[in-house]
Formats: C-alpha cells, structure tokens, sequence
C-alpha cells in the first residue's frame, strides 16, 4: 500500500446539457494537475444532473468515455466521474472507473433521487465496486447514495469512501453532516466533491467538497463557490494507526443486504 495517496479534485460549475463545453472546461482545469493518483468528477459532470434528457446517454464506448481514457492515459493518473450511459435498453448514472492502465470499472447509483423523478428515467444500481489504486481499497459512490449508509458499510476492508455529487446549497449541512459520519462509522477515509454554480431549474450549488479521516476529523474543506482543483494527500500510515487505536470494525453486525 503506497504511503500517501494524491487525489485531485476537481469542484466546478456544470454548463446544463452542454457535453463540448463541459468537456472543454474540465480539460482545461485538469491541465493543471500534476502527478496525482486520482482524479475526481462531480455527479453528471458532462450534462449536469438532468436524469430526463435521456437522449443525452451514451454508450460505453461514447465521447465521454474515450474523453476519460485519453486524460488516464495522458496525466497517468485514475479518474472518475458519473454520466447517463445507455446498455440493454436501459439508461444508468453510471460513474465511470479510468485506471491509469486504461482498464475501466463500473459502478451504477443505486439509490435513485425519487424527489426529483430520477427513479422514473434511470434504472437503479445492484452492488458496489472496490477498485485497488496502488495498494489502496477505494469505493466509489455517487451523490444521494451518501444517504444510505447500510449500503455503504465497510465490510469489505476499503481505505477510502467516495461521493460524487450534485448537492444544493439548500441541504449542504447535511452533506456535510452526513461525510462526517460515513468517516466515522466506517473508520475509513471519506471523499465528497459537488459541483458549483446554478443549473437551469434555478437550484444552486455551492460547492463545499470535503474530505475527512478515519476518526471523523475534517482534513479538507473547499471553500464555497470556488471553480478549481484541488489536491488531497491521504496517510496510510495515518488510517492504519487510527484503525488500531480504536478497531470498531471488528464488532460490527454480520448481515448481507438483499
């Protein structure tokens, strides 16, 4: 397990359902990373959280898609992001897995935001995924997810939990409230990186991507409604010993969700 792992997030406005502009803005700011091991993408970063322009999916093998290998190939580094993709028929808010290497996992959301309709237009997820970035164990989840923390128990040893999220303003405290959490009970590191600006249903977004340690304590706080990457260092020195200083892990309940 490497000793520090450095993600790069990436907090931004989304232009509503504007695929070349979006992808042109996010190149432009991921030009400026350097030598990281990750790099992190809001909820719909190439169409902003629209889960009924259904025509706006693609494939696996679509713009975005090729877009996201082409940036893991040239900054050498992972990345990740959710996008509407279509397969069998069915339209998914899949956040997409680049690794450095080009290999690509999958994840689909499976916890669809029924007050917006969401539910009505995307097919929900069944399981998670654990993907290894250089010894380390990472899960990654998307916005409403964040929500439902049976579904995001650490009982498979990851390091780190991640969110991927389009969250307004309006219920900022509780994706603040909620990270916290999930870092405690889990005894992990957790990431959340949310979108800025104001989309086209007037809702606005302020940004406030956070991480926190294995003990709940806040190691990193963007500042609101600031377009920019921004860079995370993360000890596996630090998470070990905090693991065995207090290993709550090992007294948690067995039981398998269905």
């Amino acid at each position: 397990m490497k000793d520090e792992l450095k993600i790069v997030l990436i907090q931004s406005q989304i232009f509503w359902k504007n695929k070349e502009k979006n992808l042109q803005h996010y190149a432009n700011l991921i030009s400026y990373v350097d030598n990281s091991d990750l790099i992190l993408l809001p909820e719909m970063f190439n169409t902003a959280f629209c889960p009924d322009a259904i025509d706006l999916s693609e494939t696996m093998t679509g713009k975005t898609v090729k877009w996201m290998q082409q940036i893991a190939l040239k900054k050498n580094s992972a990345i990740t992001g959710s996008l509407m993709i279509k397969e069998n028929n069915k339209i998914y808010n899949r956040a997409i897995w680049v690794s450095k290497n080009g290999e690509i996992f999958k994840y689909d959301k499976r916890h669809l935001f029924s007050k917006v309709k969401e539910d009505q237009f995307i097919t929900a997820g069944a399981k998670r995924i654990i993907v290894d970035v250089e010894g380390w164990k990472i899960c990654p989840l998307i916005c409403y997810d964040l929500r439902f923390p049976v579904f995001s128990r650490n009982n498979v040893n990851y390091d780190v939990l991640i969110y991927l999220a389009n969250w307004p303003k309006k219920r900022i405290d509780a994706w603040d409230t909620l990270l916290k959490a999930r870092s405690i009970e889990n005894q992990c590191y957790t990431v959340g990186v949310n979108r800025i600006g104001v989309d086209a249903n007037k809702v606005p977004f302020n940004g406030k991507s956070k991480a926190y340690d294995a003990f709940g304590n806040k190691i990193f706080d963007a500042k609101e409604n600031i377009d920019n990457i921004f860079e995370l260092h993360l000890s596996s020195k630090d998470l070990k010993l905090k693991r065995r200083q207090m290993n709550f892990l090992k007294d948690q309940d067995d039981f398998i969700l269905k």
